[in-house]
């Protein structure tokens, strides 16, 4: 029996009331957490709302994290959000955001390792016409053009040293100069910093500024790695086998049993991003409206060696083969092909299939014989 997808009834409910209005949601899940006993985590709410924002979980660290998203989203306060690459910290940074008093003014993202260190200084405060050569004409920096919202600063470990001085300035008196200028601008943003490394280590050797530390670790927020949370893995996989589907007009409803038991047993390194690659890809190679084991491509089940299909020793491949052609009545692929069976892609068995010079069109002619207890497994040729 194959995991049907299920929307929690919560959900359905607060998307079709709320409609296209992200901030809203949050608002209101901060009024929620304000008005329940204590301000505790109500499960029943956090995963479905959060869930609009591409963060969903249930467990009881992933509540944890979305309880302080919600808490300090409407205030102005510095966020540091740490995490292992692929756990999703631009979302938390647009979650903040949109439940924020800022949510319709702009939200600015810069990639501090993905810019070049001699123009990290105009990208982010701007430059004048002829501060160096090629500066053609005036250009407003990210600061300036996130004015009234908010600036997320993401990989803000990779900042050069120099340029730590001026995001000082800028987060204790909200002020700078374009490069090439002497006019002091103001500037009115939240900012919200994410790394996936250790900044106290960075700062022991002397990488980082510890007083810049200090200015953005106001109100951290560490998010855990997949392997550390895998009670959310189906829900998250079926959130993306969902989304998937409906982006690709497929008809998918369901990940089958042994796929979800293999994605549980998986230890993820990328995170989320490399299980929503995953799924898409599995989405992508299904058949049938359910995804099966031969869908996902993982790099564990990329084995030279099939697995027993009864889970008993390793015995003769031609044999294992077989033996998954006559259960399936040559079916390769879908929910119980022989791949399913066997626990490897689909693609891998074809070419076993081959290698050895196995007809399975034959087994298709082949119809299981119903056999009582203890009686030898046989096949009768129709």
């Amino acid at each position: 029996m194959s995991t049907q997808f299920a929307v929690p009834v919560e959900f359905e409910s607060r998307g079709q009331a709320l409609g296209e209005r992200p901030q809203a949601r949050l608002f209101a899940l901060t009024a929620e957490f304000e008005d329940s006993t204590g301000g505790a985590c109500r499960p029943d709410v956090v995963p479905a709302s959060a869930a609009v924002f591409g963060m969903v979980g249930e467990s009881a660290v992933m509540r944890r994290v979305l309880d302080r998203v919600a808490r300090v989203a409407a205030t102005d306060a510095t966020v540091l959000v740490t995490g292992e690459t692929g756990t999703g910290k631009e979302l938390i940074a647009r979650a903040l955001h949109a439940g924020s008093a800022r949510a319709k003014r702009p939200f600015v993202r810069v990639n501090c390792g993905a810019l070049a260190e001699g123009l990290v200084a105009s990208e982010l405060f701007g430059h004048e016409r002829g501060a160096f050569t090629g500066a053609l004409e005036r250009r407003k920096g990210r600061f300036e053009l996130a004015n009234g919202g908010t600036i997320f600063l993401d990989e803000i470990g990779e900042l050069p040293p120099a340029l730590q001085v001026a995001l000082l300035r800028v987060l204790q008196e909200g002020e700078f100069e374009r490069v090439g200028g002497t006019e002091t601008l103001k500037t009115d943003v939240r900012v919200i910093a994410a790394t996936n490394r250790n900044l106290d280590e960075a700062v022991r050797e002397g990488r980082f500024r510890s007083d810049l530390l200090f200015r953005l670790n106001v109100f951290p927020i560490a998010l855990p790695p997949l392997r550390e949370r895998k009670d959310d893995i189906p829900s998250i996989a079926e959130h993306y086998a969902r989304q998937d589907a409906r982006k690709l007009g497929k008809g998918i409803n369901g990940i089958s049993p042994s796929a979800m038991e293999a994605l549980l047993a998986y230890p993820w390194p990328g995170n989320i991003r490399e299980l929503q690659n995953v799924v898409e890809r599995a989405v992508i190679l299904a058949r049938g409206n359910v995804l099966g084991l031969s869908d996902f491509e993982l790099p564990r089940l990329g084995s030279d060696s099939l697995r027993p299909a009864r889970g008993g020793p390793a015995g003769d491949e031609r044999q294992e083969i077989e033996s998954a052609l006559a259960a399936s009545r040559g079916r390769v692929y879908g929910v119980e092909g022989a791949a399913e069976t066997l626990g490897v892609p689909a693609s891998t068995l074809e070419s076993r299939i081959r290698r050895h010079g196995i007809d399975k069109h034959a087994f298709r002619r082949r119809t299981p014989l119903v056999a009582g207890p203890g009686a030898p497994d046989a096949t009768l040729v129709g």
